[in-house]
């Protein structure tokens, strides 16, 4: 199996996952390899379900291991502990905070209060769903008008998805998941991106290349 966070360059501190089509999971899968390496906290600035294969606290203290900390809320779910993540960062080596939401679809243009991304983080890594490109926007973008005034495209092209997180500006990484699913676009995505990019299939476990 790769491994996700020596690829994308996971250092001690607090790094932000934004973005859609497999947040949630690479949150998980770089808290697994991470774990070998030092002490985890996963969290949310936002809202995410609460996972039932990890220990969970609202605080915490010095962490050993791999703890999930947050604040209960509506339907399963947490939201940002009620520690600052500045506090946080001090409690373990690494601390994962999934900043956003996409209602599972696999593309995301950004409303003006999102993402929510921690004040120290040291690293924002924006995860791109390519089973969503060169298709109605409409159908899998969340905040499909923002969008579409930023590309003026009604088709998820990769240069139009290019466009918007050039724009948009937040990350420092693009990890592009579902690769294997429309190679041939997600390939373009990355030639069309000034940052470090990785193509990768999250579910297969698979590293394909980095730019």
């Amino acid at each position: 199996m790769e491994n996700f966070a020596q690829k994308l360059h996971i250092a001690p501190g607090v790094t932000a996952i934004i973005g859609s089509g497999g947040k949630t999971t690479l949150l998980y899968r770089l808290a697994e390899e991470l774990s070998s390496l030092g002490s985890v906290i996963v969290a949310t600035s936002t809202h995410i379900f609460r996972p039932k294969h990890l220990p969970f606290a609202e605080r915490t203290g010095k962490v050993r291991g791999v703890l999930c900390v947050g604040t209960p809320c509506e339907n399963g779910k947490i939201t940002a502990p009620a520690q600052s993540f500045a506090e946080l960062e001090k409690l373990a080596d690494y601390v994962l905070v999934e900043a956003d939401g996409s209602k599972k679809l696999p593309l995301k243009a950004h409303a003006a209060h999102e993402p929510v991304i921690p004040s120290n983080t040291c690293q924002v890594i924006c995860v791109v769903g390519a089973s969503g490109l060169d298709l109605p926007v409409c159908e899998v973008v969340h905040r499909p008008e923002v969008f579409t005034s930023i590309t003026g495209s009604e088709i998820a092209t990769p240069q139009a998805v290019a466009e918007v997180l050039k724009q948009e500006g937040f990350c420092t990484r693009v990890l592009i998941n579902q690769a294997e699913t429309n190679g041939k676009a997600a390939q373009a995505l990355a030639n069309a991106l000034d940052c470090p990019t990785t193509l990768a299939s999250l579910e297969k476990g698979e590293i394909i290349c980095s730019f």
